[in-house]
């Protein structure tokens, strides 16, 4: 068995590097479950906030991190303000609105689809599923697209709501309804209509105040239903069929 080196500790990086991904909250150990089988490969990772608000020389904590972490990838990052400064090989910024669709658009034409995106912006409950639906779209095949700060769904001045949690405009409801999509081939009504989230997300973990969504092909058919139907009421109702006519049949021999 090999030793552990700081790189295969996610949690001490953050530390290294100072970002607030652990101390101020406990994302590390969380993101390395996800992340760890995409460590040595040739990803594309987006992080969305860079952090250190208007002072174009400060933020950047965390996107030194990711770099260590993943060293084969390319780190990508948005920030509402000029970060440019920050940037340095294999760390890349764009500055723009992470709610800006053309320019998200722009950004995915300029470098393709990302492996990887966390979303560590605004935490503005409207931007969290705005983003969201704009970015999934960009998510390669088994691609993870990770949520921060979900607290946010439960304060008011970010959009949130504490004392409605039923409230559809906060992200945790959003999102929260998306869970049933994961088992959409078993819902028994013939004329639902699958939506690309249902078709497209094949897990979602929930962790205290985040989120991580795993894209891929969720078809994998089911034993019970076909098209929304129940196979076996079929089967019984041909075999009941049958019945009925061997009956009638011996009524009149």
């Amino acid at each position: 068995m090999t030793n552990k080196t700081e790189h295969d500790d996610l949690t001490k990086l953050a530390i290294k590097y100072d970002t607030d991904k652990w101390g101020s909250h406990y994302y590390t150990q969380h993101y390395h479950t996800f992340f760890q089988h995409l460590r040595n490969q040739p990803i594309k990772f987006l992080e969305i906030g860079v952090g250190g608000y208007n002072n174009p020389k400060k933020g950047g904590e965390s996107l030194r991190m990711w770099k260590e972490y993943f060293p084969k990838a390319q780190i990508y990052a948005i920030d509402i303000f000029d970060k440019s400064p920050l940037e340095e090989e294999r760390i890349t910024i764009f500055k723009g609105s992470q709610i800006d669709e053309s320019f998200l658009e722009k950004i995915c034409n300029e470098v393709g689809n990302f492996d990887v995106i966390v979303d560590d912006g605004s935490h503005i409950n409207d931007h969290i599923i705005k983003t969201f639906q704009i970015l999934f779209h960009k998510l390669n095949q088994d691609g993870i697209y990770a949520i921060e700060d979900l607290q946010t769904s439960y304060w008011r001045h970010f959009g949130g709501d504490s004392l409605n949690f039923n409230n559809k405009s906060t992200a945790m409801n959003y999102f929260k309804n998306m869970v049933h999509g994961l088992n959409f081939q078993e819902f028994h009504n013939p004329f639902y209509k699958p939506s690309f989230y249902d078709k497209n997300i094949t897990g979602m973990s929930f962790f205290h105040n985040m989120l991580f969504i795993q894209k891929g092909n969720n078809c994998e058919g089911t034993n019970v239903m076909k098209d929304n139907i129940d196979i076996t009421l079929k089967i019984r109702i041909k075999y009941f069929k049958r019945k009925i006519i061997s009956h009638i049949y011996d009524l009149f021999r």
